[in-house]
């Protein structure tokens, strides 16, 4: 009889917990904080004894950031959403 459980718990599927929709918003989620990663970047000089203030600018101390924030909030909706809950 023991023998008998143990064959039907080896002959239950595997189930992965994320389903396509989860891992497609995964991706726009990593496609958005990549694209505030993107804004962020520039703003330098190639001489350091010269100072540009473009490092400042509105794009990458406001926008840069909150897209990034805003990634991060589509990743967490990402992992917390049921893929079996239209099912």
């Amino acid at each position: 009889m023991g023998e008998q459980k143990r064959k039907e718990v080896i002959k239950q599927e595997t189930e992965f917990i994320f389903g396509k929709k989860n891992f497609i918003w995964m991706l726009i989620g990593l496609g958005v904080i990549a694209l505030g990663f993107i804004l962020m970047s520039g703003g330098g000089s190639d001489d350091p004894n010269v100072f540009n203030p473009e490092i400042y600018s509105w794009r990458r101390i406001r926008l840069a950031p909150a897209v990034i924030l805003i990634g991060f909030g589509i990743e967490v909706y990402a992992i917390l959403l049921n893929p079996n809950k239209g099912k």
